[in-house]
This record gives structure tokens, C-alpha cells and sequence, in this order.
């Protein structure tokens, strides 16, 4: 099985994929039929060689993509030096481009160099039973000076519309889920272990999210369980209409939920170019653990930019101390 026989087999609307390896510097590109149906049957691994990437594309419209528990190997520990995309070797970024509407399923993607999936679909795409598994860099190696080897090993960027995540594990050492931008997206029934958790951001200018939910996810140690991060100076943005519910996290590094527009510092000066309102925590109950010192809630506003009223009645932090919360008092059945 080789790149050139996917390439023929493209022009089929089903795709049957054995394993094999793709050699280092070459993609795996699936531009599909309408309609397709693809089925792993092996494993597919990717030869190590220092690029750009994307390791491996998929476009096309009303896909069914099914993993059938077969893994993608993207060979990250030949890549990780502990600094991710701020220096160091060049790493294939992101390893997994998703450019299809329909179902993707049951997939397994262990060593993501750095980023794991790209998301852009075109149309309604429901993402299930996924696996991502970087648990290997959260150790040292040769080459990362005693810093965890994976860095920036985001498991969903997110800059899309009609998206949803459900029922898969994340093992990583960057956020679970980034939403830069978007509407009507729902990441739920996830596990997310060892990164910096569920994030919305983070914002730069003229970006729009909204009508997001988190639900019942559970985060394990993680440096925060919940996050909105705007940039300082972004300007023209806004984040409203996002719902969580029936989120569970253990063992929060830093905070339990942290909403910061001083983006890339953390809670230092805030801008406010991005407007954020109907932040909200529904039943069922979210509980977060945090730990000894971590804060359970920090919210650091830019003047006047932070609007109306959210309804926390349904979040609940133990744990740590209490947060700073800045140029906001519109949070609402919650205490800390």
C-alpha cells in the first residue's frame, strides 16, 4: 500500500486504507469524492523528516471516515525538544487537517509532532470515539533540557462552524480544545489529561465566537480546566453565548476557570478590543478541583468589555484560593 494507491483510490467513493508508512517530508492527502466512505484497516505511520506538514489532509463533502481503532503514528519523539512551535527543530504543524463534512470516527493519533488536528469543515461535521495520545511527551528526552518534550501539542484548533466533538480521550501537553473562531460548536463527553484544558482562544482581532458548549467533560490534571483567553491588543472581536454543563476536573495546576484579556501575559494588563458576555454554567452541576495553590476562579476584564449578567449557579471550584476578579461584577450565584 503506498501514496500512490490512495491517490487512484480517491476517484473511487470508497476508500480502503491498509497500513503502511508515508515517507518522511511526504503528506497523505485524501481530496475526496462526495459521498465517500473511507475505512482504515492498518495502522498508518509517518517517516521522520524535518518539515512544515501537514502530515496527513482530508477534504470533501458528506465523508464517513472510520478509524476502525487504527492509529496514526505522526513519530513525534524524533521532533520534541521541549519548545514546540517557539523554536528548535521545524515539526509537521498541524499533523491532521480536517477539511470534511460528515463523520470521523474511532481514530487513534498517537506523537502529534506538535498540534494534533486542524479543524476547518465545510458543512456539519460530528467527530467521535477519537483518540489522541501524547502521554510519551510529557517526559524529558535528549533534547529538551529537562522541559516536558511535548510542547504545543494542541489536540483541536478550531475555526469553524456546525462542529461537534464527543465521546474521545486527550492526552497532551497544550489545550485540548482552541477555538480561535466560530459558531454552533460543542466539544462534549471528552477526556482531557496533562495540558492546559478546554480554551476558547485565544482571540486576536476581528475574530467572532459564539454559541459554544462544554459539556460533560472530565479534565485531569490540567493547568486550568476551563479557559477564555483574548489577546491585549486585539480589537473588533467578541465571545458571547457559552454553556457549560456537567464539566468534572481533578487536579488544576493553575485555576480552575480563568477568563484573561492580557493574552500572551496572564493576568497582567487587560485590553479591550474583544467584548465578552453570556458566559454561562447550566445544570448539571460543573465541579473543579483545584490545587493548594491554585486559584478557583480569576476573571481579568478589560473597561467595560465584560457585559451583562452570567449565571454561575451551576459551578462549583474546591481548593485553593480565591482569584482575583477585575473589572467585572456582573457574575451571578457564585462565590468564591
Amino acid at each position: 500500500h503506498s501514496r500512490q494507491d490512495v491517490s487512484a483510490a480517491v476517484e473511487c467513493t470508497t476508500v480502503n486504507i491498509n497500513g503502511f508508512t508515508v515517507p518522511g517530508g511526504q503528506a497523505l492527502t485524501l481530496d475526496l469524492m462526495d459521498g465517500s466512505t473511507v475505512n482504515m484497516n492498518g495502522d498508518v505511520k509517518f517517516g521522520n523528516l524535518s518539515w512544515a506538514g501537514p502530515l496527513f489532509t482530508i477534504s470533501g463533502s458528506s465523508i464517513t471516515f472510520n478509524g476502525n481503532g487504527h492509529i496514526f503514528d505522526g513519530g513525534g519523539p524524533f521532533y520534541w525538544d521541549g519548545l514546540g512551535g517557539s523554536g528548535g527543530i521545524q515539526k509537521p504543524d498541524p499533523m491532521m487537517k480536517i477539511r470534511i463534512s460528515g463523520t470521523f470516527s474511532n481514530v487513534k493519533v498517537v506523537n502529534s509532532p506538535q498540534r494534533t488536528y486542524s479543524v476547518s469543515n465545510p458543512d456539519t461535521l460530528v467527530m467521535s470515539g477519537l483518540t489522541i495520545d501524547n502521554s510519551q511527551g510529557d517526559l524529558p528526552n535528549a533534547q529538551s533540557d529537562g522541559r516536558p518534550a511535548g510542547h504545543n501539542t494542541d489536540g483541536f484548533d478550531c475555526s469553524t462552524t456546525d462542529l461537534t466533538i464527543e465521546n474521545s480521550s486527550i492526552h497532551n501537553q497544550d489545550d485540548c480544545l482552541a477555538i480561535n473562531k466560530g459558531s454552533n460548536i460543542v466539544f462534549r463527553g471528552n477526556t482531557c489529561t496533562g495540558g492546559h484544558g478546554i480554551s476558547i482562544g485565544s482571540i486576536a482581532s476581528d475574530a467572532t465566537v459564539s454559541g459554544i458548549t462544554i459539556s460533560g467533560n472530565t479534565v485531569i490534571n490540567n493547568d486550568q480546566a476551563l479557559r477564555i483567553k483574548t489577546q491585549a491588543t486585539a480589537t473588533g472581536s467578541s465571545v458571547s453565548d457559552i454553556t457549560y454543563s456537567g464539566n468534572t476536573a481533578t487536579g488544576c495546576r493553575l485555576f480552575g476557570v480563568l477568563i484573561d484579556q492580557s493574552y500572551p501575559d496572564t493576568l497582567g494588563t487587560p485590553g479591550n478590543g474583544v467584548k465578552i458576555s453570556g458566559i454561562n454554567f447550566v445544570s448539571p452541576e460543573t465541579t473543579l478541583a483545584v490545587d493548594s495553590g491554585a486559584d478557583r476562579v480569576a476573571v481579568n476584564c478589560g473597561v467595560g468589555t465584560c457585559t451583562g449578567t452570567w449565571n454561575w449557579a451551576d459551578l462549583t471550584v474546591t481548593g485553593g484560593k480565591a482569584g482575583p476578579i477585575t473589572n467585572f461584577n456582573g457574575i451571578s450565584g457564585f462565590s468564591q
